[in-house]
């Protein structure tokens, strides 16, 4: 049996970059894919063998379908999606543009719903889809509102697709991640007026007393994208140390 192959966007940093190494080292063929072509590439090399970068922004029009077409055009097959790609916001809900809600539901939304169809489409032997959504699509937080919207629709579209793929033999579940230490998480702490006192206050939160390193994010990925989840879908599993559970 031929390797399996699996699309991780958003996969040149972070959570993405932790989501792809997991799969490659699971078997997988990985394609990476991002804006930042220079990152990417070290991502490419970092993995070596079964791994392929392909440069889009999804939210240009074709990208996703390219991307899809890439996978298929190198390794022959898709059997895996991870959404990941996506953009952080914050601000006083009242005063967000309209075209800052636009622009952010085109990256963390309706990009991440073309790139399911794409998938989809080109997964001939069924196979897995996995979103990555936030303990914000669940919770309210101040100035996060946008943000949460964005993500709350990744989770109901996760819910809905499972249902309507499943005769394609498709699972669709969806992982929510809470604090996790990323480079997007430091540069906000060190933006913070005490770093180091936020840090003591966003952890005291969590039940498990720690933030979420990337590794635990793509280890629940994994689990969804392998063979021990075939019975798994419509399902979000929160990554959070407890947070949302309180």
């Amino acid at each position: 049996m031929s390797r399996r192959t699996a699309i991780v966007t958003g996969s040149t940093s972070g959570i993405g970059h932790d989501v792809a190494r997991r799969l490659h080292a699971d078997g997988f063929n990985v394609v990476i894919t991002g804006r930042d072509r220079q990152r990417g590439e070290k991502v490419r090399e970092e993995l070596g063998p079964n791994a392929a970068f392909v440069a889009q922004d999804l939210t240009a029009p074709g990208a996703p379908a390219e991307l899809a077409a890439a996978a298929i055009d190198q390794y022959g097959r898709l059997d895996v999606v991870v959404n990941n790609a996506a953009l952080d916001h914050t601000g006083d809900l009242l005063d967000v543009p309209v075209a800052d809600v636009r622009h952010l539901f085109e990256v963390n939304a309706i990009a991440a719903i073309a790139v399911l169809q794409e998938g989809a489409k080109r997964m001939e032997r069924g196979g897995a889809i996995i979103n990555i959504t936030s303990r914000l699509a669940s919770i309210g937080v101040p100035t996060m509102a946008i943000y949460s919207a964005s993500k709350g629709a990744l989770k109901a579209l996760t819910a809905a697709a499972a249902v309507e793929l499943a005769p394609r033999n498709i699972r669709v579940n969806a992982v929510a991640p809470g604090m996790t230490r990323t480079p997007l998480f430091d540069t906000w702490l060190n933006a913070q007026a005490d770093p180091e006192q936020t840090q003591r206050g966003v952890v005291a939160d969590i039940p498990l007393g720690r933030l979420a390193d990337p590794r635990d994010v793509a280890a629940a990925v994994g689990f969804l994208a392998s063979e021990e989840a075939s019975y798994i879908t419509g399902v979000t599993i929160p990554v959070d140390g407890g947070y949302t559970a309180r």
